[in-house]
């Protein structure tokens, strides 16, 4: 058995932001440094689920740090179940090996593959449907019986002839008569089951009979074997007796003419656990085959391993909200929660490890756990966590921004080699360079969602250094905003087009009840498609508590 994903999650939400990013991958390294000195074997791997937006990419690029791998669903998969490692066969060999195999592995389904590829199955059901049908007398060599299987099956010895020759024209009999009546049935490449007789090892060869088989181990003449090799007939020798060679020569023919090689019903790794267990529902196969990302063979899985199956284990940071967690996350395993944000909509099955702080970014709450738990910080790690709480609290403008936040960036700046306002304002610069973007890139680089009573709404936010470029973004947004408003199934959508430098907001809205929503509660006047917010630059602490507020009026 093997279960491939043993690996924690680390992960941020949807959409991710610099914090989210570099939280998760500082997240993970800690676990990991902590795992090692426990002894507990666990492995952490950060992840994203969703695209990176450009202020990220810079800062992973200026530091020389590999993107996280992008994971859509943390739905339990069937790469996260126990896979039997049954090996594949080749469709050659016999139907008795086949047997022996299945009663030694303790299956009723073998894989039979060609170069690790699935080339079909064989069933305990299709080798008892073969003994129980009723063939002809010339199914061994319709079914080019390879004359090693013979031997196999019949613990026999080759004395004349080509082991790895096939059996394929003729049909099979038992010399059981004299020898002159033997002629009488006896045809051109015919397979004869016979004795110790001489006579009738002599006569079946001349009538040009394609294989003897003497039985009960009876010597074999060398007249005989001269005159098997000039005829070109196969002599086999088995310790057998005649019955019971009768009874086991159909156990020599090659799985392959048995075998189901249409219309197979197989599963990827990557497939969710409950599609297959539909699929599995309304089919009464025991087991199913298991193939890889390139279609090649990994193992079988059967009902059974469901049972014992293993959620992805998964550790959120920067969010707690439903609407904002990767999907499938409602099907996870969530062990941590590591936030800055206002208590959301998740919940969970267990008790879990949830660490919440009234800061203005969650890599300031992963730096104190560096300090708690004594561990070094190298200076990568320092250079991500002052990346994400400078982009968070905006190089410290934010009214989320605390002093613990501020004291917390300079020390990691100093880790890292970092000046902390010429890499700030470098890295602002990177992020507001959105004149190549689409509308809908600019929308989801940093959009959230929410629900609160029956409304639910959306809020984006893009950050800039200059008050030129959030208006040439704004006349591309705003006939955008009325498309996402509808493709999101929302009340309303708000977006934040935030002026780092002169500190303020103009905040775009889109849906039935918005203009009055934010007209009442920042008790101003709108423009024509947005309100300006002086002083307003954070959705977290300033723009969401009010509106929530307002709405629960």
């Amino acid at each position: 058995m093997r279960n491939q994903s043993k690996s924690i999650i680390v992960v941020g939400h949807k959409n991710p932001d610099t914090d989210s990013i570099c939280s998760a991958i500082a997240y993970a390294n800690l676990k990991n440094k902590l795992a090692q000195s426990n002894g507990s074997g666990h492995k952490y791997v950060a992840n994203r689920a969703g695209l990176l937006n450009e202020e990220t990419q810079f800062v992973l690029d200026r530091f020389n740090v590999k993107s996280p791998a992008y994971l859509k669903d943390v739905r339990t998969q069937v790469k996260d179940i126990e896979i039997r490692e049954t090996e594949g066969v080749a469709e050659s060999i016999s139907l008795k090996k086949a047997w022996t195999l299945m009663k030694d592995l303790n299956v009723v389904t073998l894989p039979i593959t060609d170069d690790d590829y699935l080339t079909g199955i064989i069933t305990i059901g299709d080798i008892a449907t073969s003994y129980m049908d009723v063939y002809d007398s010339t199914i061994l060599s319709t079914a080019h019986t390879r004359y090693r299987n013979i031997l196999e099956t019949l613990d026999a010895t080759m004395i004349v002839g080509d082991i790895d020759g096939f059996y394929d024209t003729g049909k099979v009999l038992i010399a059981a008569a004299n020898p002159d009546l033997m002629e009488s049935y006896i045809e051109k490449n015919d397979l004869v089951i016979l004795g110790n007789r001489y006579e009738s090892q002599l006569c079946a060869i001349e009538m040009n009979a394609g294989c003897i088989i003497v039985c009960e181990g009876a010597t074999v003449s060398l007249t005989i074997k001269k005159l098997a090799e000039e005829r070109g007939c196969t002599v086999i020798s088995t310790p057998h007796d005649t019955y019971t060679v009768a009874r086991l020569i159909n156990q020599s023919m090659p799985i392959s003419f048995f075998m189901q090689k249409n219309n197979l019903i197989t599963f990827h790794e990557d497939d969710f656990v409950d599609t297959i267990r539909e699929v599995m529902a309304k089919k009464r196969h025991r087991d199913f085959p298991i193939l890889d990302k390139k279609g090649k063979y990994v193992g079988m899985v059967s009902r059974r391993n469901l049972l014992n199956m293993t959620k992805k284990q998964i550790i959120l940071v920067d969010h707690n909200e439903k609407t904002q967690a990767i999907e499938g996350v409602e099907d996870a395993d969530i062990l941590e929660i590591i936030d800055h944000h206002r208590l959301g909509s998740l919940e969970t099955i267990s008790p879990v490890f949830f660490r919440n702080q009234p800061l203005g970014c969650t890599a300031t709450i992963i730096y104190q756990m560096y300090q708690e738990n004594k561990v070094k910080i190298d200076k990568v790690t320092a250079a991500l966590l002052c990346s994400a709480i400078l982009s968070d609290t905006l190089m410290y403008r934010s009214p989320t921004c605390t002093e613990l936040d501020k004291t917390a960036a300079e020390k990691l700046a100093e880790i890292a080699g970092i000046q902390v306002e010429e890499f700030a304002r470098e890295m602002f610069n990177a992020g507001s360079n959105l004149k190549s973007k689409t509308p809908s890139e600019i929308f989801y680089q940093d959009f959230k969602k929410f629900a609160i009573n029956d409304t639910a709404f959306g809020v984006g936010q893009i950050n800039a250094m200059s008050s030129d470029e959030l208006s040439e973004i704004k006349e591309r947004l705003i006939p955008y905003l009325h498309q996402a408003l509808e493709d999101l199934n929302v009340n309303m959508i708000f977006f934040m087009l935030t002026d780092i430098i002169n500190e303020a907001t103009e905040l775009l809205f889109v849906g039935q009840g918005s203009s009055d929503l934010v007209e009442n509660a920042f008790n101003l006047s709108p423009g024509e498609n947005s309100f300006y917010l002086k002083g307003v630059i954070s959705r977290k602490k300033q723009l969401l508590p009010t509106l929530m507020s307002a709405l629960q009026q």
